[in-house]
């Protein structure tokens, strides 16, 4: 065989060669890449069953995919925040800054919420209620200029250019396709799987657990009502708002932060356009209100004992203000002692749920 003929088949033996490794190391058959329905179970504890919306249901993929972008800073304009990054696990999905500073390097204007239990939630979403669903919701940090600053534009494009996005889009919605809707629907399914249920309260209401002296004592005031004519009697009242196993009542209040002359931020009045909105703000969960100070939707408050001062003696006169909270500011306040307030703060504390801050399956898939 002559030296030419041999170059040539050299040539060609590398090239097929080459070739092959090349399909190897990128293979084009996504074959193994299935829509999977398979529900996703809350583990809801002695919870009464939530309300899930029928079209969003909420699936194992579904729910990985909201996960993966809740933790996805490259939906920030700048690569460098990420839902979590104002929701941190640890402090039951909220943030310790009194307000979140953003991409921009601006603060944000109110305090940034707690994501936990939010199945249980029917009346509206942020502290003003101005996002009528949970998917409504997930979205508008995203594009807030004072917060991550991006268009949804941009994210479906970045979202797009990444194999393990298409993948998960498909096992969860079945296309490929991307979009923001389906973005929002999926971090509704993430943000809806986030249960808070298992606190020490919850383990001593089925008799796994023993509240101490001051938790019992503490338990007592919270659920007993204020009663000015009997002291001895009289309690916190705090169950007034803070109802059921979620400890929220699903409503917006006037809970006697400012006077009429003093009020920054009028809340629910913003988004109503109904004076008798003023100053109302969605009541929020106590479970797990010891990780997640500061306190308020301006985050005023430092500490839990200056929450129950502000209940016992700190109401302030106002046209909205709720008319329970300025029933106990015209008698003089709750009368509370020392011992009352710590023992408050004490049974507080037994609404700390360390599963939820600390449960795998809530935490950064990255």
């Amino acid at each position: 065989m002559s030296m030419k003929k041999i170059v040539i088949l050299t040539l060609v033996a590398g090239l097929a060669i080459v070739s092959a490794q090349s399909c190897k190391k990128e293979p084009t058959s996504d074959s193994s890449v299935e829509y999977d329905t398979t529900p996703y179970r809350l583990a809801i504890g002695d919870f009464e069953e939530p309300s899930i919306a029928p079209d969003n249901e909420l699936t194992k993929q579904g729910v990985l995919l909201g996960r993966m972008l809740f933790y996805e800073k490259k939906l920030s304009k700048d690569g460098s925040m990420s839902c979590a990054s104002c929701h941190r696990q640890e402090h039951a999905f909220t943030d310790t800054a009194r307000l979140s500073i953003g991409v921009e390097k601006l603060p944000g204007k109110r305090q940034a919420m707690a994501v936990f239990n939010m199945a249980w939630h029917n009346n509206e979403f942020f502290w003003d209620g101005r996002s009528h669903l949970l998917r409504d919701q997930s979205l508008m940090p995203i594009q807030d200029p004072l917060e991550m600053n991006e268009t949804l534009e941009n994210n479906v494009a970045k979202l797009k250019a990444e194999k393990q996005y298409r993948d998960q889009f498909m096992r969860a919605f079945g296309s490929e396709e991307i979009t923001s809707e389906k973005m929002s629907l999926a971090l509704e399914q993430f943000m809806n799987s986030i249960v808070s249920v298992e606190s020490k309260y919850d383990r001593f209401l089925r008799g796994e657990a023993t509240l101490t002296a001051s938790e019992e004592r503490g338990r007592a005031l919270f659920f007993d009502e204020f009663n000015p004519g009997f002291p001895s009697l009289s309690g916190a009242d705090c169950a007034h708002c803070h109802t059921t196993r979620t400890f929220e009542n699903d409503l917006y209040m006037n809970n006697g932060l400012d006077s009429d002359a003093n009020m920054q931020d009028i809340g629910r009045e913003e988004v109503t356009g109904n004076a008798s909105d003023r100053g109302k703000f969605k009541v929020t969960s106590l479970r797990n209100v010891e990780v997640t100070a500061p306190y308020m939707h301006d985050g005023r408050f430092k500490a839990l004992e200056e929450v129950v001062e502000h209940y016992n003696s700190g109401i302030k006169a106002s046209s909205t203000v709720d008319p329970a909270l300025d029933y106990t500011r015209v008698s003089g306040g709750l009368q509370l002692t020392a011992q009352d307030k710590a023992d408050l703060v004490a049974f507080l504390k037994t609404l700390t749920d360390e599963v939820l801050l600390t449960n795998p399956e809530y935490s950064d898939p990255f």
